[in-house]
């Protein structure tokens, strides 16, 4: 680019990909010479294994399940015998139980913690917006307050990861055009702009930040799930309710209000 078409320094311009060499097209689309193209299909080939193997074990279960007349369980869980009665019987049933419902139990605190590690580990604009939503869902307070717009919020992070991956994407590289917050007349540098997390070809948007955004999505989802298995007589008899109880309850009469024994206000 010219003198008056570019406010980048010539440092910066060698370490785009527009000038740093030639471009292959095929690149983009995630297509590139490899040799022996077994190293290059490992991956892929791994996630196959991967989703083979799951199969089988779900069509397994089913095959075993009709063939002895057995029903499927109610939860999704490894020791179908430990329920909510089993927490304080022993150490060995209570570890049992947060295998079983852990998530059950803690998931909504989870997913708040992965929130907080989203907005620490970007520092970006992004990051700020997952601030946004986490003072608006925090702001609820209640539990059934905070299922009511957990949908809404399951929506946003599945969005907005989209929306990023196409930034990570960017535009083709092969035309040689540059964005327009390259030009002479754009007030950008490379922090904004990295802040911003726009597509840039010389400060690219770093993809591991997606990731960070997979597992809060993911957990999310999960929570999601579990908002929906609260409203389940079976799940709740299995796992216990996670109905509030008032915070202005004194401690010392507390044990009247809590269904499960109390080793410290017992006396």
């Amino acid at each position: 680019p010219g003198e008056n078409e570019t406010k980048v320094n010539l440092e910066e311009l060698k370490t785009s990909v527009l000038y740093s060499g030639p471009v292959d097209p095929a690149e983009w689309v995630g297509l590139r010479k490899s040799n022996p193209l077994l190293v290059y299909l490992r991956n892929n080939l791994l996630m196959l294994a991967i989703l083979a193997f799951e199969v089988t074990i779900y069509r397994h279960q089913e095959y075993y399940r009709c063939r002895n007349n057995l029903t499927a369980p109610v939860t999704k869980t490894i020791f179908h015998d430990i329920t909510r009665a089993h927490l304080d019987d022993g150490l060995v049933n209570c570890i049992k139980y947060f295998i079983n419902y852990f998530f059950y139990k803690f998931g909504l605190e989870t997913c708040f913690l992965l929130s907080v590690n989203v907005i620490g580990q970007r520092m970006d604009f992004y990051a700020m917006i997952h601030a946004f939503w986490l003072i608006a869902v925090l702001y609820r307070r209640r539990r059934k307050a905070i299922a009511e717009i957990w949908p809404k919020y399951c929506c946003f992070l599945s969005c907005i990861i989209t929306f990023q991956y196409f930034l990570c994407i960017g535009i083709p590289p092969a035309p040689c055009k540059d964005y327009p917050w390259r030009s002479g007349n754009a007030n950008f540098n490379s922090n904004i702009i990295k802040w911003l997390y726009f597509p840039d070809f010389i400060v690219r948007p770093n993809p591991v930040f997606l990731v960070y955004d997979f597992m809060l999505l993911l957990c999310a989802s999960l929570q999601r799930q579990t908002f929906e298995d609260e409203n389940k007589a079976a799940v709740r008899i299995m796992a216990g309710d996670n109905v509030e109880i008032c915070m202005n309850l004194d401690a010392a009469s507390f044990s009247q209000h809590n269904p499960v024994p109390d080793f410290i206000h017992c006396r």
